[in-house]
């Protein structure tokens, strides 16, 4: 099951996410686009890494579940995470 955060909740979203730095995916705001990445393996508990981005930042190549995966910045930006060190 998905789950979704209120507004109460203060994370920082996967668009923020330096090169290279690491974080573990904790929900979605996007219930549409959720079960789409869900789909291609962005999970809740997954731990996600920023590789690489455009020059205008957009689109940006993630690596989670053993893959690399593309995403656009509003697209990462419907993704909750919680940094690690």
């Amino acid at each position: 099951m998905v789950e979704f955060v209120t507004l109460y909740l203060i994370m920082e979203s996967l668009d923020h996410l330096k090169i290279g730095q690491t974080a573990i995916v904790r929900s979605f705001t996007n219930e549409a686009l959720s079960s789409k990445l869900i789909e291609m393996g962005c999970l809740p508990g997954e731990i996600v890494s920023l590789s690489k981005t455009a020059p205008l930042g957009c689109p940006m190549a993630i690596n989670i579940s053993g893959y690399e995966l593309s995403l656009r910045k509003d697209e990462a930006a419907s993704v909750l995470i919680e940094l690690l060190a």
